[in-house]
């Protein structure tokens, strides 16, 4: 599995405003206490808004909120929401590896990796994840 920097940000972004809430984190914010480039950031702010999964305020209320709570997102979501399948085999989602002879085993295998890595994304909420750093 490869995390992309678009995910990597995705993730540290929605934690930042998940840890904000319910108050608002501007851009700005996220990109100074974050070390993120600036514009990078907007493009995957932008991406987050369109899927659903933060929302934005204009005026002196600016900022990104959550559009759902922390415990009602997953890392498995803003990860597909980034990168779309999760595994893939030779750039193709790991459902539709086939092979044949000897490797055909493999895709049991590559089948189990996907399932292992889906359940464990899918499990850690943004609540869970701020919740494990405040008692930390």
């Amino acid at each position: 599995m490869h995390i992309s920097v678009r995910a990597d940000y995705a993730i540290r972004a929605m934690l930042a405003i998940a840890a904000a809430d319910p108050g608002r984190v501007t851009a700005a914010q996220l990109a100074q206490s974050e070390q993120m480039s600036i514009g990078s950031l907007q493009t995957v702010l932008l991406e987050l808004r369109r899927v659903g999964l933060v929302h934005s305020h204009r005026g002196t209320e600016r900022g990104y909120g959550l559009a759902r709570p922390a415990g009602a997102i997953t890392v498995g979501e803003i990860l597909r929401a980034m990168n779309g399948a999760l595994t893939t085999v030779r750039g193709l989602p790991t459902e539709q590896a086939t092979y044949d002879g000897v490797a055909r085993g493999l895709r049991r295998v590559w089948l189990s990796v996907d399932t292992a890595v889906n359940a464990i994304v899918d499990q850690a909420t943004l609540a869970d994840l701020i919740a494990e750093e405040r008692t930390a």
